[in-house]
């Protein structure tokens, strides 16, 4: 069994924990566009390819999946998870499956707006929000909506372009600079964030994991601590099993006074997963498990509470072969 892991970026302790899973039974291949990946040379072998946006990038994955006879495929950035549903089909015709949702569903939750709509008509609590500046402007008058609030590219990740406007001129020139902006309400809650694993086989939803989050960083959770709430895991539970999604995937939500909001939904390994793994939540071996034909059982809540995660920085040297 042979992973094919693209766009790996930083994402060491991805890579490590695949390495660590599959113990010499596969190995683990790892590509991105940029040759100062650190997480590239961490896999058992690994690829500089072009970026995904360029033509005869697909052509190059497949290549590498036949030459490296690779199992399952993933990718660790959201656009490319699209572009990898699409073209499905193709990746079995090489034998390798693409471990994720459909490209419905992948673009549904790459698109805030849409993922908003989703949630409205299926009855989630969630954060208000507004595509039309006159139309929120109108809200805040009626005393539906108040400041502050976010306003942030419609499609986007990594919290990049978000800004937090406390009145309307700052809103409309937010989003007089920048194409499909949003406006969202601002929620003043305690952040959680959910790693899931949904069964490529059964479609059940086999683990959740939650976690507080203490200290965000780029979007990424930078100190949180484990806990548990069945009504989280039900309300999660039913997501998924309404939504139809697959495989990894990262959930943000919000406690405020008690009701649990939905805020954004990541199909993909999330910045926080390896708190999870290490309070013992192997999400790589129910991937694995799924790749060699086994369903998983479910082991949602199947870890400690209170236990914290605390990132810190490391570096990675390598010889610049392109200038020496």
């Amino acid at each position: 069994m042979n992973l094919l892991i693209a766009s790996c970026g930083t994402r060491n302790k991805i890579v490590q924990y695949f390495k660590r899973t599959l113990n010499g039974e596969g190995r683990v291949v790892a590509t991105d566009c940029s040759p100062n990946a650190p997480a590239l040379y961490e896999a058992d072998a690994h690829y500089i390819v072009p970026r995904i946006t360029e033509e005869g990038y697909l052509d190059v994955l497949y290549d590498i999946c036949r030459k490296e006879s690779i199992t399952g495929i993933l990718s660790l950035i959201d656009p490319e998870l699209s572009l990898l549903a699409l073209h499905e089909k193709e990746f079995r015709a090489l034998g390798v499956t693409v471990i994720g949702s459909s490209y419905e569903l992948c673009e549904m939750t790459l698109n805030k707006w849409e993922m908003y709509q989703w949630l409205l008509e299926h009855g989630y609590p969630c954060a208000r929000s507004y595509m039309d500046v006159e139309a929120f402007a109108e809200d805040v008058r009626r005393g539906v909506i108040s400041y502050p609030v976010f306003v942030k590219p419609a499609k986007g990740s990594a919290s990049i372009a978000i800004s937090k406007a406390y009145d309307e001129e700052t809103v409309r020139l937010l989003t007089s600079h920048g194409e499909d902006m949003m406006i969202q309400e601002y929620l003043d809650g305690q952040e959680i964030g959910a790693d899931c694993y949904i069964d490529l086989i059964s479609g059940k939803t086999v683990s959740i994991f939650t976690k507080k989050k203490l200290v965000m960083r780029a979007g990424e959770t930078d100190k949180g601590v484990s806990f548990k709430d069945e009504k989280l895991f039900a309300l999660i539970e039913r997501f998924i099993a309404q939504s139809g999604l697959r495989g990894q995937i990262d959930i943000d939500i919000f406690d405020i006074d008690g009701t649990y909001y939905i805020s954004e939904v990541n199909p993909r390994f999330g910045g926080g997963y390896p708190h999870a793994y290490e309070c013992g939540v192997d999400h790589m071996r129910l991937i694995c498990n799924n790749l060699a034909g086994k369903e998983n059982d479910v082991i949602t809540g199947q870890y400690e509470e209170g236990l914290v995660m605390m990132k810190y920085n490391e570096i990675m040297i390598r010889k610049d072969t392109e200038r020496s």
